[in-house]
């Protein structure tokens, strides 16, 4: 099922597939309110859903996100009154990285060009960024005078370290793809020909997986960022019970002694 684009976010269910494209390349893809508000939409309609296996996020054009498009948020009207910026974040861009590490599909991000600000932070928060060797990654906070936002100062050092977090964040330095993927900030990076077919292998390879004990792993690994051991372990258990009531498990079980290799459903 395809929907029309809606704020320049094109989504489409590929069968077990969402894909979520950022279509303004005219602006490289940066995403005003309007658009953020698509993308949360169709994050909150997948978690619901009983068919989507896995999710793909890309963008159209030569690069994958600039972030913020901050010209249409400043352009024009009344200036908002004091803690606007506050107040809104939370429900906005926050919200979307917090769905994309919350929902429990794998989803895949697929970054060519620039990955900017909010739009770098959308590849860290996915769970698999497939990026071009020579993409750039960049978060120009204090480049432009103001702090890091949508999480990237959590994230960032549970992903490459306190020293090199400091590094990306303080002194605003970018990253090639292949950087980013030696300082296992992302997933993978490969040459630009390749990229679409890697991404599509890769959605593949996950749409053919165990998608609840997948999305129970997920959440476990994501919880344990902010837990102790015990908090994971306590984690784990539950996802444990969850994960041996599924259809999928029985076939990994059948799998196993018939010396083949399962056919999972995603139930």
């Amino acid at each position: 099922m395809s929907k029309a684009p809606e704020h320049g976010i094109a989504c489409e269910e590929d069968g077990p597939v969402l894909r979520i494209l950022i279509d303004r390349p005219e602006r490289k893809n940066s995403i005003d309110v309007a658009a953020v508000q698509s993308m949360v939409g169709a994050l909150e309609r997948a978690a619901t859903s009983d068919s989507l296996r896995a999710i793909l996020l890309s963008g159209s054009g030569p690069d994958f996100c600039s972030g913020s498009d901050w010209v249409a948020s400043n352009a024009g009207g009344e200036k908002p009154r004091t803690g606007s910026v506050q107040r809104r974040t939370p429900l906005q861009a926050h919200r979307l990285v917090e769905l994309l590490m919350e929902v429990q599909l794998p989803v895949v991000c697929a970054v060519r060009g620039w990955a900017a600000g909010l739009g770098a932070q959308l590849a860290l928060a996915a769970d698999f960024a497939v990026v071009a060797e020579d993409a750039t990654f960049w978060f120009p906070f204090v480049k432009r005078g103001f702090t890091p936002d949508s999480g990237s100062s959590w994230l960032l050092p549970r992903l490459v370290g306190v020293a090199k977090a400091k590094e990306i964040l303080m002194l605003g330095r970018p990253l090639s793809g292949k950087e980013a993927a030696d300082s296992h900030l992302i997933h993978l990076a490969v040459s630009e020909d390749h990229l679409d077919h890697t991404v599509e292998d890769l959605v593949a390879e996950l749409i053919g997986s165990a998608t609840v004990a997948v999305g129970l792993t997920k959440r476990c690994i994501n919880a344990g960022l902010v837990g102790g051991l015990t908090d994971a372990m306590e984690h784990e258990s539950l996802a444990l019970e969850l994960a041996t009531r599924s259809v999928d498990f029985r076939e990994g079980l059948r799998a196993f002694t018939e010396r083949r290799d399962p056919r999972f459903e995603g139930r």
